[in-house]
C-alpha cells in the first residue's frame, strides 16, 4: 500500500476530514489533499507529526524508497527556499544605493547620493530611482512570499529578481556609474552562484 493510500485509511477510521487532519498536523487542507492523491509527499517535520498523531512508525508510513524521494524533495524545497530568501535579501540590499555617495557627481567630480546628483539628465535620474526602487520592492515581496508554500510564486519572482539586476546593472554600467553597477553586478553574480548551487543539486 503506497504512502496516500495509508494516509487516507488511517485518517479515514479516525474519522476525520482532510481539512480536521490539516488543523491537527498544523498544515493547509491543500496539503493533505496533495498528499492523499499522490501528488506530493509531506517534509520530514510533517510526517514525524503524522507518526506521532496516528501512532504508527515512519517506517509504516512509508516504505525506504518513497522516504528517499520524500526526503531528495524535501532537500530541494529547502535550498529553493534558501536561494530565493537570499535572492530576496540581495534585491533589498540594492537600497544602499539610495544613501551611500557612489554616483560621480560630473560637476565638481566628487561622489554624491543618487538624489542629490547633478551631472546626469533628469530622467535618467527618475530610471535609476524607478529601477532601483523595482528591484528593492521584488525583494520585499521574495522575502514575504518565502513564509508561503507557493515554489511557484517565488520562482517567478526570483526570475523577476534576476532580470532587475540584469537591466539595472546595465543602466548604471552604460551611464558610467562604475561603482553602483559594480554593487548590481555583484549582488547578480551571487544570485547567480546560488541558482546555480540548486541547479547542480
Amino acid at each position: 500500500m503506497e504512502f496516500n493510500e495509508k494516509l487516507q485509511e488511517l485518517r479515514k477510521n479516525k474519522g476525520l476530514t482532510q481539512e480536521e487532519l490539516a488543523k491537527e498536523l498544523f498544515v493547509s487542507r491543500t496539503a493533505v489533499s496533495k498528499w492523499e492523491s499522490g501528488r506530493g509527499y509531506p517534509s520530514i517535520d510533517s510526517l514525524k507529526e503524522i507518526s506521532k498523531f496516528f501512532s504508527v512508525t515512519i517506517d509504516e508510513l512509508i516504505c525506504s524508497q518513497e522516504f528517499m524521494t520524500a526526503a531528495e524533495k524535501d532537500k530541494k524545497e529547502t535550498l529553493s527556499k534558501y536561494t530565493s530568501l537570499i535572492c530576496g535579501l540581495l534585491d533589498i540590499f540594492h537600497v544602499i544605493l539610495f544613501f551611500t555617495p557612489i554616483f560621480g557627481n560630473g560637476v565638481n567630480s566628487q561622489a554624491t547620493v543618487l538624489f542629490e546628483l547633478n551631472g546626469i539628465s533628469h530622467w535618467i535620474k527618475i530610471v535609476f530611482a524607478v529601477m532601483t526602487g523595482m528591484t528593492i520592492l521584488n525583494g520585499i515581496f521574495a522575502v514575504i512570499l518565502n513564509n508561503f508554500d507557493k515554489p511557484l510564486w517565488n520562482r517567478y519572482i526570483l526570475m523577476t529578481g534576476i532580470c532587475f539586476s540584469i537591466v539595472v546593472s546595465a543602466i548604471f554600467i552604460l551611464t558610467r556609474q562604475p561603482y553602483a553597477g559594480m554593487i548590481c553586478f555583484t549582488a547578480l553574480v551571487i544570485k547567480a552562484f546560488f541558482l546555480f548551487k540548486e541547479i547542480k543539486q
